[in-house]
């Protein structure tokens, strides 16, 4: 599990290797996280907007931005947390994840709150470190 502190607002990712919709001999290789996101601090907050930064084991970036989570901008109240999950497919049986989401308090200021970075590694997938 991989976490991040931002504010007082704790993300934690928590990803796992989709076999069952991974094609390896036609370079499909798909993992799903889970996330959960807690309100620490002392002020409610809504998540408005996310953004992604996913690198396949190639070098291959592709960035991600749009409005809320799954369908949904959640509003979390202080000790409240908010769970859901997703999915990321890839060409490459490894690559690495992380973004952030905006925040914005009743109030109306905006933060970012950081969405730890996580490795998406394919099971069996040997290492070679230089």
């Amino acid at each position: 599990m991989y976490r991040a502190l931002t504010r007082d607002i704790e993300v934690t990712v928590d990803p796992y290797y989709l076999e069952e919709q991974s094609d390896p001999d036609d370079d499909r290789y798909v993992w799903g996280y889970k996330v959960v996101i807690a309100n620490n601090s002392d002020v409610p907050v809504k998540l408005v907007n996310r953004y992604w930064h996913i690198t396949d084991q190639n070098g291959q970036v592709d960035e991600v931005y749009g409005p809320g989570v799954v369908g949904e901008q959640p509003q979390l109240k202080p000790g409240d947390s908010y769970e859901y999950s997703s999915g990321c497919p890839l060409d490459t049986p490894s690559g690495l994840m992380f973004g952030h989401y905006e925040m914005e308090t009743e109030n109306g200021e905006v933060f970012n709150v950081t969405i730890p970075a996580f490795s998406l590694d394919s099971p069996g997938l040997m290492r070679v470190l230089n």
